[in-house]
């Protein structure tokens, strides 16, 4: 039986969350910045569970956070990733990289966007990260809000604060699509009223709601709440309103008033499906997975052709490692839409982390057969095939990766 490496003792007493056992260790000379076998540091551990009293100890002992795990991710991009606003702030405050990006050639701002994390997206607009930088799938911040979301409420904010930042909604993609026309074939009228400088609210609240974004910019949601409550006592069946007085609940961490708000409108209107999403990310930020995953089944039970939801399930269960339960939502995916070369991107990444090397391959390729021009997906074929010792086959991707870095087409504007 081949040992098991040692593990640094502080990445012990980070992932028990043991402010204790750190502060000792700390004070008997522990190399903040050792790291286990995944490359991870101690404060890589504490970003991961959103420890911010732990991250914090760390940081201030010196750890880096721009130190990057055995996948490429450092604390800083992974805070930005799953919306860690508060360790992402104090990241970007110590010195975090802000050109940096992770495997994929996103920076925290791409992520976020794809995601919905709005906040984080100020955040990082706020911190001068690129708006218009595209990772190696060729995709903006801009792009990914636009093709991985739904064009909701959260969404449209989402777009509206990108542009505001300078987005360019004419940037295209490698298939030579624009944020702008996949807003249109995807029928986002409150995208596209955006992009009209129309602004995303409308309607009998739209003054209130203008009133509480300003407020909400400056992140003073408490503020924000009073001016929609103010408006809903008024209005009390408006959607928008109710939408905006749930969505305040959940930043101020106040998840299950949010939850009981959107569910007001699902009680009314059992179609707006994206308010299951909503509910689903607000069980997320109680840490409450299975009813988290609960909330995003309940929409697509509903809208079961839509992949909306069902991405975003995809999303969730990586992000809490169930890999096998991700792959499974992806050929659900895939089903419906063969030709998506990041779905089948995604579903390779989990086989590999499953182990399942030769259907990783299998997935990469169908990436590699609906954008044959992209380097990326070469690079990753090739450590699949390294780590099953197929050596000259994984060579020859790599070889043949190098060679479209260097000739391949362009895709949407990249940072300098």
């Amino acid at each position: 039986m081949t040992p098991q490496p040692s593990r640094p003792p502080l990445i012990a007493a980070a992932d028990k969350g043991d402010m204790a056992a750190i502060e000792r260790l700390l004070a008997e000379g522990a190399k903040v910045d050792a790291k286990d076998e995944a490359g991870r540091t101690a404060l890589m551990v504490a970003t991961q569970q959103n420890n911010l009293p732990l991250a914090r100890r760390l940081i201030a002992a010196g750890s880096d956070v721009n130190a990057r795990d055995i996948t490429m991710l450092s604390p800083y991009l992974c805070a930005g990733a799953n919306g860690f606003n508060e360790i992402l702030k104090l990241a970007i405050a110590s010195g975090a990289d802000p050109n940096s990006v992770n495997r994929f050639g996103g920076t925290p701002l791409l992520p976020s966007s794809e995601k919905g994390f709005l906040r984080t997206v100020r955040v990082c607009l706020a911190a001068g990260i690129p708006v218009n930088h595209a990772n190696d799938l060729g995709w903006s911040a801009l792009l990914e809000a636009v093709i991985l979301g739904d064009g909701g409420r959260l969404y449209g904010d989402v777009v509206e604060a990108l542009v505001e930042a300078g987005a360019d909604q004419h940037l295209k993609d490698r298939d030579g699509k624009s944020s702008l026309e996949h807003a249109q074939a995807l029928g986002q009228e409150r995208v596209l009223a955006i992009f009209r400088g129309e602004g995303a609210a409308s309607g009998q609240g739209a003054t209130a709601i203008r009133q509480a974004k300003q407020a909400e910019k400056a992140e003073r949601y408490e503020e924000a709440l009073a001016i929609i409550e103010a408006e809903l006592a008024q209005h009390p069946q408006d959607t928008d309103l109710t939408y905006y007085k749930g969505y305040y609940l959940y930043e101020l961490g106040r998840n299950e008033e949010a939850i009981r708000a959107f569910e007001t409108v699902l009680a009314a209107t059992p179609d707006a499906i994206e308010f299951h999403f909503y509910i689903a990310y607000a069980w997320r930020a109680m840490k409450q997975p299975e009813a988290a995953l609960a909330a995003f089944d309940a929409g697509v039970a509903k809208q079961p052709k839509a992949l909306f939801l069902r991405y975003h399930k995809s999303n969730y269960l990586r992000e809490l490692g169930r890999h096998e339960a991700a792959v499974t939502v992806m050929d659900e995916l895939l089903a419906r839409d063969p030709d998506r070369y990041d779905f089948a991107f995604h579903k390779g990444n989990s086989l590999r982390s499953l182990g399942r090397h030769e259907e990783a391959i299998t997935a990469i390729e169908v990436a590699i057969a609906s954008d044959p021009g992209n380097p990326l997906y070469r690079q990753h074929k090739a450590q699949s095939l390294r780590l099953i010792g197929r050596e000259a086959e994984a060579q020859a991707e790599t070889d043949r990766a190098q060679e479209l870095a260097s000739t391949g087409r362009p895709s949407a504007a990249r940072a300098s």
